[in-house]
């Protein structure tokens, strides 16, 4: 094998001997083709480790030239395996040098003097270069091959037989000379390269273009013509890009391209380092990056292992060091006090009943009993499937004759096909003389089968259900006995109408009450009789009626059609009366000013008994005339104010009239959707709006809006306010029937749905805790709603009554409902042409 290698070795030096007299052959007829000599290859090939060449070696290289791909060199050998094999072909030189030197003595003497110039010359040419333009020669005989230089390796190696005994004189001495020209060059290159790569590690380029963008996708600059900021907040301009051609020619000219990166935040081509291949090739090898790191230091022991027999505190223990821990005292009392009573047990009985089971023999069930419930790790509190009931007399193979069927259990055995569930036997009992008789049982596996489904389909299990009684869920509420009195049955019927009765108002001592309807005339009734006592044609349906609350004026306000009237209607004290039409006499001068908005919307006109005999015989004092039509009146508690509104008015929806002054205004300038009523406050100078949606109180005083109340409903018909002035109610349409707690929040404190239809009309009683609301369902519901003087408290509210006594005309029920002022009595207007009266 050794003499083989040696053989091998020799045809290689051979090969090369021949391929540097050719080159200088070649030198001699071309002197400018310096670069394809057969020497420099050679010194290339000692450089790179990889003297031996062939004809294999130059077909690979040959293709790879011919291929457009790109040929980088491969992944980085470390430095340890070059070196090693450099060692192995020194060895293998040395080896072969000491065999031949014996045999060629004579050979080395005999090389004539001119083939030493020749080598000399050539050595002296090969010191002459650069260390620059040594690695790029070594570079590009490795990347790059021209076709020349291959056709005239494969002639020398096509002619190496014929020339070998002629050259055989001049191997040695070549071979000599090239190793000793290569050492020389190998050292002023290592100087060349020590003294170019001396400022290195000193750029200072990645500081100056320091990119200040931050992580980001650098994508996003993909359409700019910069990356990115410098320190300074100047735009780092993109570097100019090559095409392919560009990047080939690098590829082939730069020795340096192999080595070389592109730092994508400022797009520079950055070299590689030696240290950093390094570097890399360390962590390919998945070996520690740091070279200097020494992995199998020695252990140094921070802490010693002996025990100093010194004390590390110089004051002497404490006097609680040395006496026993109470707490331990106390652990100790109690497991002693367990041990005592059983609770625990000590080792030695452990150990004593554990020998004792194991010389018991040990017996097991090999299925359960009956009397132990079933375990089941899937279902928690798993309740085990009933037991099959045991064979009896009739399913015997020999069962006694009065089990057996005749024809007509057959028959009716059968009929029962369709049901089975019903038959008292699920089987036919049959005799047979012998056990050995006895065929198997058809049904078996279907009856097995059924009883499996059962088992694992059906898991019985005990479930911890909530029985919830309907009668919990309900609040406890007061007894209707406790809260009396409340209306509870019909006293009194009004008739006299003739068509719906829209409004009613009573008067403040709860004498009399005033109705008006579509019938276009206003009734005065006597509560106590029944009977009508006046009859006043207003000229229009009438679609509110309000009695002043001032008792000192007998005044009646109806709104009838585009008219309010206030109406005298002389009952009660004459004298009172006498004194109203006399103070509505006076008619009041004044120099103010009254808007051009104010006079399109409204004008007085004063009732007198010489101009208008017919309404003021009627009791019609005042005429205002408006130019909508007016759906409500209301009047302000101290009886000189009172309100009109007109829901088709927009900006002049809600009017304001002082009667004393003969005068009006309008308190809200823009009304935020279409105004259904209003009403004062009966003790501050507020102003209810309600609008379809929402109810908005306005201080008259400032003249600005302090309050908004949602109601959540879809439109606003009706509402009434408490007494005192803390509460408010509101009926809607869409059945729901709102409690407002002004104090408490700006959104209903309760809502009741007592009926199936719209309401139409709510009220509060003035002394009493009820409120009542009526609705097209002909129902009208009483309830007791208290309010207390401790802020802290709710209101309690509770249905008591329902009163259903009006019949329904056009779908139209209970049309207003108004309480007595003294009394518990209500009162209620329906579209049947009656007003009742409930007590």
């Amino acid at each position: 094998m050794k003499t083989h290698k040696k053989a091998l070795k020799r045809k290689q030096i051979l090969q090369n001997d021949v391929k540097v007299t050719k080159n200088e052959e070649d030198d001699r007829e071309e002197p400018e083709e310096t670069e394809d000599s057969g020497t420099e290859d050679l010194l290339i090939g000692e450089i790179n480790g990889d003297g031996d060449t062939t004809d294999e070696d130059v077909d690979e290289e040959d293709s790879k030239v011919e291929s457009d791909e790109e040929n980088d060199k491969p992944i980085f050998d470390s430095d340890e395996e070059v070196s090693e094999e450099d060692d192995d072909d020194d060895e293998e030189e040395e080896e072969y040098n000491d065999d031949d030197e014996v045999e060629d003595d004579s050979q080395e003497e005999e090389v004539s003097a001119d083939e030493h110039a020749s080598e000399e010359d050539s050595l002296l040419e090969f010191e002459a270069y650069s260390n620059e333009d040594a690695e790029e020669q070594v570079k590009e005989t490795k990347v790059e091959i021209k076709p020349e230089k291959t056709q005239h390796k494969a002639e020398e190696v096509a002619n190496t037989n014929s020339q070998s005994n002629s050259l055989k004189t001049q191997k040695r001495h070549s071979n000599k000379s090239t190793n000793r020209n290569f050492s020389i060059l190998k050292t002023k290159t290592n100087v060349n390269s020590t003294v170019s790569n001396e400022y290195d590690s000193d750029t200072s380029d990645e500081e100056d273009i320091r990119n200040t963008v931050g992580n980001i996708p650098m994508k996003w600059y993909n359409d700019a013509d910069h990356l990115g900021y410098d320190w300074e907040g100047k735009k780092i301009l993109k570097p100019a890009k090559g095409d392919q051609l560009d990047d080939f020619l690098k590829r082939m000219e730069d020795p340096d391209f192999w080595r070389t990166i592109k730092d994508y935040q400022t797009g520079q081509d950055v070299v590689l380092s030696e240290a950093d291949i390094e570097l890399i090739t360390r962590i390919q090898k998945q070996r520690i990056p740091d070279a200097n790191f020494e992995e199998y230091a020695p252990w140094v022991e921070w802490f010693t292992s002996e025990v100093e027999k010194m004390p590390l505190r110089k004051f002497p223990e404490h006097k609680r060091s040395f006496l026993p821990s109470k707490t331990e005292a106390k652990k100790v009392s109690k497991l002693v006090h367990a041990l005592k009573m059983g609770w625990i047990k000590s080792t030695a009985e452990m150990r004593k009943e554990r020998e004792e089971k194991t010389r018991e023999p040990q017996f097991y069930m090999l299925w359960q009993t009956d009397d132990q419930a079933e375990e089941m790790r899937r279902i928690h509190k798993h309740i085990p499937a009933p037991k099959r009931f045991l064979p009896g007399h009739a399913e015997s193979y020999n069962p006694p004759p009065e089990y057996l069927f005749d024809k007509r259990e057959i028959k009716q055995w059968n009929k029962l096909k369709s049901t089975p569930w019903k038959r008292k036997l699920h089987f036919i009992p049959e005799k047979y003389e012998s056990l050995r008789q006895v065929p198997a049982y058809p049904k078996y596996i279907k009856e097995r089968f059924q009883r499996c489904l059962d088992l694992y389909l059906c898991p019985r299990a005990i479930k911890m259900k909530l029985t919830i009684e309907p009668e919990s869920l309900v609040p406890q509420l007061p007894s209707p006995k406790d809260l009396q009195p409340f209306p509870t049955i019909q006293s009194m019927i009004y008739k006299g109408h003739t068509d719906m009765v829209r409004s009613m108002a009573i008067e403040s001592t709860g004498q009399f009450f005033a109705s008006g309807g579509d019938d276009t005339t206003l009734r005065i009734w006597e509560i106590a009789t029944s009977r009508c006592v006046k009859v006043v044609n207003c000229g229009g349906v009438v679609r509110s009626v309000a009695w002043c609350p001032n008792p000192n004026l007998p005044l009646i306000a109806v709104a009838a059609d585009q008219k309010v009237l206030l109406i005298n209607p002389g009952v009660g004290d004459h004298l009172i009366t006498n004194k109203a039409d006399k103070l509505l006499e006076i008619i009041p001068q004044s120099d103010a000013i009254v808007p051009e908005r104010v006079k399109a919307a409204v004008q007085w006109e004063q009732q007198t008994e010489v101009d208008n005999p017919d309404n003021w015989k009627q009791g019609i004092r005042v005429v205002i005339n408006h130019f909508k039509t007016v759906k409500q009146v209301t009047w302000h508690g101290k009886g000189d104010y009172f309100a009109t509104v007109m829901p088709d008015g927009q900006n002049r929806a809600v009017l304001i009239h002082q009667l004393s002054k003969r005068r009006s205004h309008i308190p809200i300038g823009r009304p935020k959707g279409q105004v259904q009523c209003a009403l004062f406050h009966p003790i501050r100078p507020f102003l209810f709006v309600a609008t379809q949606r929402n109810v908005r109180i306005y201080d008259l005083t400032k003249q600005e809006m302090v309050k908004k109340l949602f109601t959540n409903s879809q439109w606003i018909s009706t509402m009434a306010i408490h007494p005192g002035g803390d509460n408010l109610l509101v009926g809607t349409y869409d059945k729901k029937l709102l409690w407002f707690d002004l104090d408490l929040s700006t959104k209903p404190y309760q809502t009741l749905r007592l009926h199936g239809t719209g309401i139409r009309g709510v009220a509060y009683h003035k002394r009493y805790p009820l409120f009542a609301s009526g609705a097209d369902d002909r129902g009208l519901i009483v309830c007791h709603g208290m309010v207390y003087s401790d802020l802290l408290q709710n209101p309690l509210i509770v249905p008591l009554k329902r009163l259903c006594n009006h019949e329904a005309f056009n779908d139209f029920g209970i049309l207003d409902i108004m309480f007595h002022p003294i009394q518990p009595w209500i009162f209620s207007a329906g579209a049947d042409a009656t007003i009742r009266m409930y007590t």
